[in-house]
């Protein structure tokens, strides 16, 4: 494990600026290190750039300068969403040069230990509920990574008997070298980010790199409905304790639901009274809380909360006090989010939906009557596996962003005729007002307007965040 302070008096390059490459860089800084800052974008639209000039630190924007990257760089710390095809990686890696992201910083800095979470879908609602419960069990989290608080900030903020809860992104993980979380989470794996990772076995590979370092000392939680967690289980390569979780079979080990939930996702889930269930390695079963007493309804919520369960027991939770946050904890922004009814309508804001899982298990979530506004940036995915769930549970469709055309094809395929199509006007948030109120010309009283767009924000928004704060506006002032 490096020492962030064995920095000192060498160059040490961030790449992009934001929160993180923000608090790298103070870091760094602070330890005596030769810092300089780079980020594409130009001067007047980097604000963070005045702070770190007036600490003395190095700031270049508006390109990356062919002297940025030499072989007396001791260190670069790129932000996540930079690609490894950029120039000043791709210069860096040529040297043969450590290129790590806040992670692994992070980490190197923390006297606390982490809880690492990863997964296509369910990442943030897992991360805050497991903050949750630990705060109930006066374990002293501090929820920090991929929501919220940079990494960075919060293990200078850290303590010994503290624990790090860090929701983490493929982006984040790859750029890792000896980043060992003591409770390692894996939710769920589905085609995304392949516009990033050279195919879905580089994406794979950068979740499996959350248990790379584990020992036996360690806790690999995974879900056994998953068919890459369940292959990473049986390939015999994870040395951590593994923990698994399932909603839809009863485990000899692990944390489970008591009678399971049906594998078809077609078939109703019905009135029966189901169980949360830990079965402990010796045997023993203990039932933890009946499944409708959760907090958040919806199959996928019940896996979340068997997730946060098996990270909370994994570090040393009584399951007792875990039980006032299970059934009070009622969701995050951009998830599932109720915002307003307007004329009898409903509108729901799923912006974090970037990929096509997510708005299935959103449009799974209602029992139907669904205009859905949906779109944005193409990552070449066909969609074509809506089409069932369009078919049964959606009225209508608004679609926006690089996709529209390709999801009013498939709404099209699925049999919709109220399809439209919104094409960009002066800006994003214009467009998107734009979308909300042809949604809600199509609405009628009794049916809900669900945005949960199946591709991630960056063709119109900055963020997820963004385009979800633009929708509500709309929705507000409709």
């Amino acid at each position: 494990m490096n020492d962030p302070k064995s920095y000192k008096d060498r160059q040490v390059v961030v790449l992009g600026l934001a929160r993180s490459g923000v608090s790298v860089a103070k870091l760094f800084h602070k330890l005596g290190a030769l810092v300089t800052v780079n980020d594409q974008q130009e001067r007047h639209l980097c604000p963070e750039a005045d702070e770190l000039d007036a600490l003395g630190v190095s700031v270049i924007c508006g390109g990356h300068p062919d002297s940025l990257i030499t072989k007396d760089t001791a260190l670069v710390v790129k932000n996540p969403g930079i690609p490894y095809t950029a120039a000043p990686v791709k210069r860096a890696m040529e040297l043969g040069l450590d290129v790590v992201t806040e992670v692994e910083v992070a980490y190197w800095l923390s006297p606390a230990p982490i809880i690492g979470i990863t997964g296509s879908n369910g990442k943030t609602t897992t991360t805050t509920w497991i903050g949750e419960l630990l705060d109930s069990a006066q374990l002293r989290p501090i929820v920090a990574g991929n929501i919220g608080t940079p990494l960075c900030e919060a293990a200078q903020t850290a303590e010994p008997g503290d624990w790090i809860v860090a929701e983490l992104s493929s982006f984040q993980l790859k750029g890792t070298q000896s980043f060992r979380p003591r409770v390692a989470l894996l939710l769920n794996i589905a085609e995304t980010h392949l516009d990033y990772h050279d195919g879905i076995e580089d994406y794979i590979a950068s979740k499996e790199k959350l248990f790379a370092n584990q020992t036996e000392e360690d806790t690999a939680v995974l879900n056994a409905d998953d068919p890459v967690c369940r292959e990473l289980m049986d390939k015999g390569t994870i040395r951590a304790k593994i923990l698994p979780f399932s909603t839809t079979q009863e485990l000899s080990q692990g944390i489970f639901i008591s009678p399971p939930f049906p594998t078809d996702l077609t078939e109703p889930d019905g009135e029966v009274l189901r169980q949360i269930v830990w079965k402990k390695q010796d045997g023993v079963t203990q039932t933890i809380m009946p499944v409708n007493e959760l907090g958040l309804p919806g199959r996928h919520n019940a896996a979340n909360a068997l997730a946060a369960i098996a990270a909370c027991i994994a570090a040393g939770a009584d399951p007792k006090s875990l039980l006032q946050p299970l059934r009070d904890f009622n969701g995050v922004e951009d998830r599932l989010e109720f915002v307003c009814e307007r004329k009898g309508v409903k509108y729901y804001n799923d912006s974090k939906a970037t990929n096509s899982v997510a708005t299935i298990i959103a449009l799974r979530s209602f029992p139907g009557r669904i205009v859905l506004i949906a779109g944005g940036r193409d990552r070449g995915l066909d969609f074509m596996e809506l089409v069932p769930h369009m078919r049964d549970q959606v009225k209508g469709i608004v679609t926006i962003g690089e996709t529209r055309e390709k999801l009013a094809a498939v709404a099209r395929l699925a049999g919709l005729s109220a399809v439209k199509i919104v094409e960009p006007v002066e800006d994003a948030e214009a467009t998107l007002h734009l979308a909300v109120r042809e949604a809600a010309s199509i609405a009628e009283p009794g049916d809900i307007v669900l945005l949960s767009p199946a591709c991630a924000s960056w063709d119109m928004f900055k963020s997820y965040e963004q385009r979800g704060r633009i929708f509500k506006q709309s929705a507000h002032t409709l």
